[in-house]
Protein backbone atom coordinates (compact mmCIF):
# COMPACT_ATOMS: atom_id res chain seq x y z
CA UNK A 1 0.00 0.00 0.00
CA UNK A 2 1.58 3.64 -1.06
CA UNK A 3 0.84 6.75 0.15
CA UNK A 4 -2.41 5.06 2.09
CA UNK A 5 -4.30 5.04 -0.82
CA UNK A 6 -6.69 1.58 -1.20
CA UNK A 7 -6.94 1.89 -4.62
CA UNK A 8 -2.99 1.55 -5.34
CA UNK A 9 -2.95 -1.50 -3.64
CA UNK A 10 -2.44 -4.75 -5.99
CA UNK A 11 -1.19 -7.32 -2.98
CA UNK A 12 -3.55 -10.17 -2.52
CA UNK A 13 -5.18 -10.94 0.48
CA UNK A 14 -4.32 -14.66 1.78
CA UNK A 15 -7.20 -15.73 4.34
CA UNK A 16 -6.73 -18.51 6.51
CA UNK A 17 -8.39 -21.20 5.08
CA UNK A 18 -6.18 -20.54 1.85
CA UNK A 19 -2.96 -21.35 3.92
CA UNK A 20 -4.75 -24.51 5.19
CA UNK A 21 -5.97 -25.50 1.93
CA UNK A 22 -1.93 -24.96 1.28
CA UNK A 23 -0.62 -26.52 3.92
CA UNK A 24 -3.08 -29.52 3.05
CA UNK A 25 -2.03 -29.74 -0.29
CA UNK A 26 0.13 -26.93 -2.29
CA UNK A 27 -0.74 -28.32 -5.86
CA UNK A 28 -4.90 -28.31 -4.98
CA UNK A 29 -4.33 -24.52 -3.52
CA UNK A 30 -2.53 -23.83 -6.86
CA UNK A 31 -4.74 -25.23 -9.03
CA UNK A 32 -7.74 -23.04 -7.27
CA UNK A 33 -5.58 -19.78 -6.59
CA UNK A 34 -3.87 -19.45 -9.53
CA UNK A 35 -5.00 -21.38 -12.13
CA UNK A 36 -8.32 -20.55 -11.39
CA UNK A 37 -9.57 -24.29 -11.50
CA UNK A 38 -12.82 -25.41 -9.63
CA UNK A 39 -12.45 -27.68 -6.74
CA UNK A 40 -13.59 -31.32 -7.44
CA UNK A 41 -15.48 -31.51 -4.20
CA UNK A 42 -17.78 -28.60 -5.20
CA UNK A 43 -20.94 -30.28 -3.61
CA UNK A 44 -18.65 -31.23 -0.31
CA UNK A 45 -17.84 -27.57 -0.26
CA UNK A 46 -21.16 -26.28 -0.56
CA UNK A 47 -22.11 -28.59 1.83
CA UNK A 48 -19.54 -27.46 4.58
CA UNK A 49 -20.90 -23.35 3.86
CA UNK A 50 -24.47 -24.56 4.44
CA UNK A 51 -23.46 -26.02 7.50
CA UNK A 52 -21.77 -22.95 8.47
CA UNK A 53 -24.42 -20.44 7.85
CA UNK A 54 -26.81 -22.95 9.56
CA UNK A 55 -23.95 -22.73 12.88
CA UNK A 56 -23.53 -18.93 12.50
CA UNK A 57 -27.43 -18.48 12.82
CA UNK A 58 -27.94 -20.72 15.56
CA UNK A 59 -25.20 -18.59 17.36
CA UNK A 60 -26.50 -15.88 16.87
CA UNK A 61 -29.85 -16.90 17.94
CA UNK A 62 -27.94 -18.40 21.21
CA UNK A 63 -26.14 -14.48 21.75
CA UNK A 64 -30.08 -13.12 21.22
CA UNK A 65 -31.15 -15.67 23.88
CA UNK A 66 -28.82 -14.97 26.39
CA UNK A 67 -29.58 -10.94 26.29
CA UNK A 68 -32.90 -11.64 26.55
CA UNK A 69 -32.19 -13.73 29.41
CA UNK A 70 -30.12 -11.21 31.22
CA UNK A 71 -32.80 -8.63 30.44
CA UNK A 72 -35.52 -9.96 31.82
CA UNK A 73 -33.69 -11.31 35.13
CA UNK A 74 -33.06 -7.49 35.44
CA UNK A 75 -36.49 -6.97 35.45
CA UNK A 76 -37.45 -9.88 38.27
CA UNK A 77 -34.69 -8.39 40.11
CA UNK A 78 -36.16 -4.88 39.72
CA UNK A 79 -39.62 -6.00 40.58
CA UNK A 80 -38.65 -8.05 43.22
CA UNK A 81 -37.21 -5.31 44.86
CA UNK A 82 -40.15 -2.83 44.17
CA UNK A 83 -42.25 -5.49 46.06
CA UNK A 84 -40.39 -5.67 49.17
CA UNK A 85 -40.52 -1.81 48.58
CA UNK A 86 -43.98 -1.56 48.52
CA UNK A 87 -46.76 -0.46 51.00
Amino acid sequence: MRGGNWEETTERIIRASEIGQYLFCARAWWLGSVEGLPSAAQEEMEAGEQAHRQHGRQVRAAIILSRLAWALLVLALLAAILALLGP
